[in-house]
């Protein structure tokens, strides 16, 4: 496990990702709510927000935009399908860590399906791209998604415990899991990590109050931030949404504080 709070990822021992590799995940349809967001430029002017701490990205965007932002902290995504795949969850492997590097980035992020008939070879590709980024002193997030045909709730307490752990007995540094639904769960997804950090998925938009309980929620349980993108870009005011959220992950602000902002 490498050293996390001297990372461009940590501020303070805490992270703000603003994802924004939807376009591939998910299609356009991401970003039908604001179209302005269609345009990667508008959500990289975003990210200069002081409250991220690194932008999840796919090569091509990276490619396209990185050299004029030297002041957003690339994350770049390694992985990553579309939603057209049908099939059993699988992310094909886009990026090198090598070729990340190369970008700029300056720490890396992979999705893993604990669960899925494929998780194999996904733990196989997560080897060699957590091996290579210890030897560009990369931090490695992994997107640890339970999904798959074995799996009945891939967001009960247990199975997202499971995702924590199973992101540390992998040599992740940070987790992304989702919310399993209570702090007390929360905590011990958190527990069930170790050393590796965890950081709450923002999930589908919700309104600005449900949004902002769940995160004060998810740091009071020992989460150290937060991993978001539709919850900050599908809405009209996102740099007001970071302020927000700036307060209650970096100044520990209360929810009703951090409304103030919106």
């Amino acid at each position: 496990m490498r050293p996390f709070d001297d990372t461009p990822l940590s501020r303070d021992g805490k992270v703000l990702i603003l994802a924004y590799d939807h376009g591939l995940e998910h299609g356009p349809v991401d970003f039908e709510d604001v179209p302005e967001t269609m345009d990667p430029e508008t959500v990289w002017d975003v990210a200069t927000h002081d409250a991220v701490t690194g932008f999840a990205v796919q090569k091509g965007v990276a490619e396209a935009y990185a050299d004029q932002y030297d002041d957003v902290n690339l994350l770049l995504k390694l992985n990553g399908t579309s939603n057209l795949w049908m099939g059993e969850p699988d992310s094909a492997v886009n990026c090198s860590v090598d070729y990340a590097a190369e970008l700029g980035a300056s720490s890396v992020g992979f999705t893993l399906y604990g669960g899925s008939n494929n998780e194999i070879e996904m733990a196989e590709e997560f080897r060699k791209a957590q091996e290579t980024a210890r030897e560009h002193d990369l931090p490695v997030v992994m997107w640890s998604y339970p999904r798959g045909q074995g799996l009945k709730n891939d967001t009960s307490p247990g199975t997202i415990a499971y995702a924590a752990r199973q992101a540390l007995e992998l040599g992740a540094d940070v987790a992304k899991v989702k919310y399993p639904g209570s702090k007390d769960a929360m905590e011990h997804a958190v527990a069930a990590a170790g050393p590796t950090k965890v950081v709450m998925s923002g999930g589908s938009k919700t309104s600005d109050e449900d949004f902002l309980t769940t995160v004060s929620d998810a740091i009071d349980a020992g989460a150290v931030g937060l991993a978001v993108g539709r919850n900050v870009f599908q809405r009209e005011n996102p740099r007001e949404m970071l302020d927000a959220l700036e307060a209650v992950i970096f100044e520990e602000a209360s929810v009703d504080e951090a409304l103030d902002y919106l």
